[in-house]
């Protein structure tokens, strides 16, 4: 029997935990077609191996007039199954069980082999006759080239169950090319479990058996079965059974088939698996360039670029309104701030009502900002769409559509999450410079002199109407303090006007800037939790997936 090494069952758990951990991290996201074969695997093995371990499934496979049915009923040394000349003769599977019945039901229930064509080989009058295939249930199939399509299928359906399978060939068709393209050539992975007879060869002489012998080696070797044995067998011949009788006797001792084949399954599958996984996916499978890329289309549609104008404008709005002429000062204060227009708070926390306070961080009023213009929506489709190709650059092709996908999923609630981003970015408007305060008062202050100068003149001109005693009025120089008061302070609150304004456009320039970095920094976080999260999550399914099947193939 092919396949000396003995399986490791507790490795071939391992191997199998894996394939289904590997499915349940693929199947969101490559297509279903691709995976069938593979979950059909993991739930027939883990059948399989839930059962008994103590009986081997042996299935004799063949087309119509290989002999299978004489060849069952001469290793059983019983006529179970119907043989005659008419075909197809063998219609369903009968099943010839070495030992007692009873627990190898459940078994024979899964494979599906109806009780009444179940038989029980030993009996008290076979002594220990046939002790050594004691756990041998040997199964004769349907023809896999039947007239009737349900005969064919059940014969798929009984292949993929088997521990092992005895191909049963006679000279006339050995080289058929349906035996060997749709069977045999699909069982390479199973050499270790798969047996091919010579039946009918007591109608060849010696020599023209090996030379059949040698041909059907050279079919199996193409077939990629090179190291599955060859025998030459006989119904009518019982010393032409010993060869393959002592097979199968060695195979029901080892108590391996059954390993083996799901061993042979694992290898078949993981071939077209690994064609899923490709490189481990790069480290910076989302470079900055396209996070930047994705951020400038992300603030261009969030109108980044107007609430930073904004900003400056609340800037100079809100420092003529500190620093300004104190009478003037109430006519600023009637415009309209640049940033409540657009329905951006910045009032300072401390100076909200306590209730307001209270009230959940998550109910962010939406701004009146425009939406976004068909171009600027194009954009971000073009961003989003490069985060996706940047990502799948080094995987397969097959894992492309669910990192569009991934990209994409989010899309719709891109629009609100960017609104809420720049709605609750602190712009750095909330506290007034100190510097704003210091101006205001000195505008006070020159305004108070002013103030008291004027109605110093005044008091002496109601004096001089009245006749009484003119007041001394000091002088500086030639310039007396009244005049100087009012006409110094009137100078000095023109000249601080005219001196703080370049400050004030610094101060705008810097609002602006300060601004527009703080909300392209909202934005980006925005890009990341809503585009890159989703494709960083299939990547990193990817990656265990990766790891999964490196396990499947060890």
């Amino acid at each position: 029997m092919a396949g000396d090494d003995r399986v490791d069952a507790e490795r071939l758990v391992l191997r199998l935990e894996a394939l289904g951990r590997f499915l349940r991290l693929v199947d969101p996201y490559l297509p279903d077609s691709s995976l069938v074969a593979a979950h059909t695997l993991v739930e027939r093995a883990g059948n399989r191996l839930s059962l008994s371990r103590d009986h081997t499934v042996v299935a004799l496979a063949g087309s119509t007039g290989s002999g299978k049915s004489s060849l069952f009923n001469a290793l059983a040394r019983l006529k179970l199954s119907p043989v005659g000349v008419r075909r197809p003769t063998t219609g369903v599977a009968h099943a010839c069980v070495w030992g007692p019945l009873e627990p190898a039901n459940r078994l024979l229930d899964w494979v599906g082999v109806l009780p009444r064509h179940r038989f029980m080989r030993e009996s008290a009058l076979d002594g220990d006759d046939e002790a050594a295939m004691r756990g041998l249930v040997l199964l004769d199939l349907p023809d896999f080239d039947s007239v009737e399509r349900g005969h064919r299928l059940e014969v798929d359906r009984l292949l993929g169950l088997v521990d092992l399978i005895v191909w049963v060939v006679d000279p006339q068709k050995y080289g058929d090319r349906i035996l060997h393209q749709a069977y045999l050539s699909q069982f390479r992975s199973h050499a270790a479990v798969t047996v091919v007879v010579l039946n009918q060869a007591d109608r060849l002489s010696t020599q023209d058996t090996e030379l059949v012998l040698e041909d059907l080696k050279r079919l199996l070797s193409e077939d990629g079965l090179a190291e599955a044995p060859v025998l030459a067998t006989s119904a009518k011949q019982p010393g032409m059974l010993n060869e393959l009788r002592g097979s199968l006797e060695t195979t029901v001792a080892e108590r391996q088939a059954a390993l083996r084949r799901v061993t042979g399954d694992l290898d078949a599958i993981s071939e077209p698996l690994t064609a899923m996984i490709g490189p481990p996916a790069a480290e910076d499978e989302v470079d900055r360039a396209t996070v930047r890329q994705l951020t400038d289309a992300l603030a261009a549609s969030a109108g980044v670029g107007a609430v930073a104008d904004a900003s400056a404008a609340a800037y100079r709005h809100r420092a003529a309104a500190a620093t300004g002429w104190p009478l003037t000062r109430g006519l600023r204060r009637l415009r309209p701030d640049p940033l409540r227009r657009l329905h951006l708070d910045t009032q300072p926390a401390d100076t909200k009502p306590a209730e307001t306070n209270a009230v959940s961080t998550d109910i962010v009023p939406r701004t009146s900002l425009p939406e976004a213009d068909a171009a600027q929506k194009s954009a971000v489709g073009l961003a989003v769409r490069a985060v996706s190709s940047r990502a799948a650059a080094p995987l397969p092709e097959v894992w492309k559509p669910a990192l569009a996908d991934a990209a994409r999923s989010r899309s719709a609630d891109l629009p609100d999450a960017l609104d809420r981003a720049i709605g609750t970015t602190d712009l750095g408007l909330k506290k007034a410079p100190l510097w704003w305060r210091a101006v205001g008062a000195l505008h006070w202050l020159f305004l108070a002199a002013a103030v008291f100068g004027l109605g110093w003149l005044a008091a002496g001109y109601v004096i001089r109407i009245l006749g009484l005693p003119e007041l001394d009025n000091p002088k500086v120089g030639d310039v007396p303090m009244p005049t100087l008061l009012l006409v110094g302070g009137l100078l000095l609150g023109v000249l601080l006007w005219l001196i703080m304004r370049p400050a004030v456009e610094w101060g705008a320039r810097r609002a602006r800037k300060r601004a527009e970095q703080r909300l392209r920094a909202s934005v980006t976080e925005v890009g990341r939790e809503y585009v890159v999260a989703p494709v960083r999550e299939v990547l990193n399914a990817y990656a265990q997936a990766r790891e999964a099947l490196s396990t499947v193939r060890s």
